[in-house]
Parts: structure tokens; C-alpha cells; sequence
């Protein structure tokens, strides 16, 4: 159980005093510098929104989405159907006249051509070809049986010829060759007897003359290392060590101080920021927006209602007081025209026509009673009557 439980957090390290002496000092100039570019990134990103969503956006669908719509729409589309019953009339119908009424009659007169060469063939291979075939095929056997019996009998031949061979081989060479080997064992032992000690004196000689030459080697490249790290490698680690590690360590706590100022600063002034827009939109509300709210509540509403009311509504009635006058003016002046006309054909044609016309007026007028027909007052319904059976009057 001892070893399943996770070992307790570490506290961070103890800061020094100088990270503790510079932090404050930097955080307050870092703020100090901050908060301006803060506030006025800020305004920028409100302005650029703003911009954004209400100059950009209307331009860019004005200028470039609209027109490519209508170029599409009014332009490509119709363009492109045109093409295409252009390709159609000119391209696909001539394609497809050419290959029913030539192409399919061809093909099929080829096939029948085909068909008849691929018959002949046939014929001929049946007929001709495999009797032939079969002549060749047992002529090629016979021949193969006489090779055969050939190639036998040279193959009895050299058989012999390489037994005698082989006999004549282990007979009379082999006992000469062994002489021969015994010959060159004698010689080379001779030469071992003179030429190794040669060698081993060239190779004790060499051997010595290498080890010299490793000496004066070594003793020069430690020579030269000794100069170059007093020289070199001593003043570079001493800068290193007592200059420019300090310093670089103090650079790193002044950079990361920086760094962590800049950071705790840039969300400050985002605070800030976010406080004083809050503070200029609720200024900015008090004095336009809530009194051209009230402006528009108390004062133009009102106004707005009075003109409705007192106005515009009796210029729609007299409106249609006059649009009703008119139509009925016009209906008399149209019944007045056809009364007219009906007694012009009385006296011209008799009265046939004159009992013609006079229906065609008579329904005419009842349809246009029917359709300005309009309830009167006696028929509607008020609280102190009533239209059911049982409360008539």
C-alpha cells in the first residue's frame, strides 16, 4: 500500500533576492507601458469588428457575391443551356442519325463478313490443316526413334573413350604428379630456412621505426595541446565561467521577470480595458441611447399615434369613400351604356334582341348586386337584440 501512494507535490524553489528586487520594479514599468497599447488594441479590435461587419461584409457581398450571383444566374446558366441544346442539336442528334442509320447497317454487313471468314478458317483447319498436321506429327516421330537410337550408340562410344581415359589418368599421371608435389615441398621448405629470418629482422626494423615515430607524434600533440589550452581553452573557460554564465544567468531571471510581466500585464490592462469600455458604452447609453429612447417613447410614439388616428386614418376612409363613389359611378355609367346599346338594337333588330340584351343586363346586374352587396343596420347583431329563435322579438 506503501508503494501505490503517490509521492506529495514539491514546493517550487525558493526565489532569490535578486528575482524578488527586480520583479516589482519591472511589473510596475511594464504595466505602466502596457495599458496605453492594451486600451488602444482594444479600440482597434471594436473598430475592426465594426468595420468588419458593417462596410466589409456589405462591400464584399455588393461588389463580389451579388454580381458572380447574377453573372451565374443571368449569365453562365442561360450561356451554358444554349451550349448545351447547341452540342445537342449540332453533335449528339448527327452522332446518333450516323450510327443508327450507318454505322449499326456497316457493323452488321462486317460482323456477316466475319462470320463467314471465321467459318472458311475453321473449315480449312478441320479439313486440311489436321490431316497435314498429323502426317507432320508421325513423320517427326519416326525421325525422333532414329535420332534416338543415333544418340545411343555415340554415347555407348564416348562412354568407352572416357574410361580409357580415366584408366590412362590414374596410371601414368598420377604417379609423376606426386613427384612433382614432393619437388616443390623440398624448395619451399629451403627458401622458409633462408628468407624468414630475413623477414623477421625487416619486420623488427619497422616495427621499431613506428614506435619512434609514435613517440615524436605523441610528444608533439601533447606539446600542442598544452598551448592551445593555456592558450585557448583556460581564457575561454574562465570568460565563461566568471563572466558570461553570470551574466547570462541574470539576463535569463531579467527576461523571464519580463516575460511574466508582460503576460500579468497584458491581462490587467485587459481588465482595465474591459472596465473603461463598460465605462464609456453605460456614458455613451446615458447620454444618446436612453434619451433617444425616451425621446422616441414619450414624445414621437405619441406623435406617431396622433397622426394615425387624426390623419392618415380619415385619408384611407375618404380613400375608399372615393374608390367606392368611383365604382359605383362606373357601374352606373357602364349600366347606363348597356341600357343604351339594348335600345339601339331594339329599334334596329326588334324585340329578339332587345329580350336578349335585356337578360344579359339583367344578370349583370345581379351579379354586381351581389358582389356590392353589403349587411345593413337593421341585420347586425347588438347587445340588445338578438338573432335566435327562442329571444326574437
Amino acid at each position: 500500500m506503501d508503494l501505490e501512494k503517490q509521492p506529495a507535490p514539491q514546493a517550487p524553489p525558493p526565489e532569490g533576492c535578486l528575482t524578488v528586487a527586480i520583479r516589482i520594479p519591472v511589473r510596475i514599468v511594464v504595466l505602466v507601458l502596457v495599458v496605453p497599447v492594451r486600451i488602444v488594441w482594444d479600440a482597434l479590435v471594436v473598430v475592426g469588428r465594426f468595420l468588419r461587419d458593417s462596410v466589409l461584409r456589405p462591400l464584399w457581398r455588393a461588389l463580389v457575391v451579388w454580381p458572380c450571383v447574377a453573372l451565374w444566374r443571368y449569365v453562365v446558366v442561360p450561356l451554358a443551356k444554349a451550349v448545351g441544346w447547341l452540342a445537342k442539336v449540332l453533335v449528339v442528334l448527327p452522332l446518333v442519325w450516323l450510327y443508327r442509320h450507318v454505322l449499326t447497317p456497316v457493323g452488321h454487313g462486317i460482323a456477316w463478313l466475319v462470320r463467314g471468314i471465321v467459318a472458311g478458317l475453321a473449315w480449312v483447319y478441320a479439313r486440311v490443316l489436321t490431316p497435314v498436321g498429323h502426317g507432320i506429327v508421325w513423320l517427326l516421330k519416326g525421325v525422333g526413334a532414329v535420332l534416338t537410337l543415333i544418340g545411343r550408340g555415340i554415347a555407348w562410344v564416348v562412354r568407352g573413350l572416357v574410361a580409357g581415359l580415366v584408366w590412362v589418368y590414374a596410371r601414368m599421371f598420377t604417379p609423376v604428379g606426386h613427384g612433382i608435389v614432393w619437388f616443390l615441398k623440398g624448395v619451399g621448405a629451403v627458401l622458409a630456412w633462408i628468407f624468414t629470418p630475413i623477414g623477421r629482422a625487416i619486420v623488427w626494423c619497422a616495427r621499431g621505426l613506428a614506435w619512434l615515430a609514435g613517440a615524436v607524434v605523441t610528444g608533439i600533440g601533447v606539446a600542442l595541446y598544452w598551448i592551445a589550452r593555456v592558450l585557448l581553452v583556460l581564457p575561454f573557460v574562465a570568460l565563461w565561467r566568471w563572466v558570461l554564465a553570470p551574466m547570462g544567468r541574470v539576463l535569463a531571471v531579467v527576461g523571464r521577470e519580463v516575460w511574466d510581466a508582460l503576460g500579468h500585464a497584458w491581462r490587467i490592462a485587459g481588465h482595465i480595458s474591459l472596465a473603461v469600455g463598460r465605462f464609456l458604452g453605460t456614458l455613451f447609453r446615458w447620454i444618446f441611447v436612453e434619451p433617444v429612447r425616451w425621446v422616441y417613447r414619450t414624445v414621437l410614439t405619441p406623435v406617431g399615434h396622433v397622426v394615425r388616428d387624426v390623419v392618415l386614418r380619415p385619408v384611407a376612409e375618404a380613400a375608399r369613400s372615393v374608390g367606392r363613389i368611383t365604382r359605383a359611378a362606373l357601374a352606373s355609367a357602364r349600366e347606363s351604356v348597356r341600357q343604351a346599346r339594348a335600345d339601339v338594337r331594339r329599334m334596329l333588330f326588334g324585340e329578339g334582341g332587345a329580350v336578349r340584351d335585356a337578360g344579359a343586363v339583367g344578370e349583370t346586374r345581379e351579379r354586381e348586386a351581389v358582389a356590392l352587396r353589403e349587411p345593413t343596420g337593421a341585420d347586425t347583431r347588438t347587445l340588445g337584440s338578438s338573432t335566435t329563435a327562442l329571444t326574437k322579438d
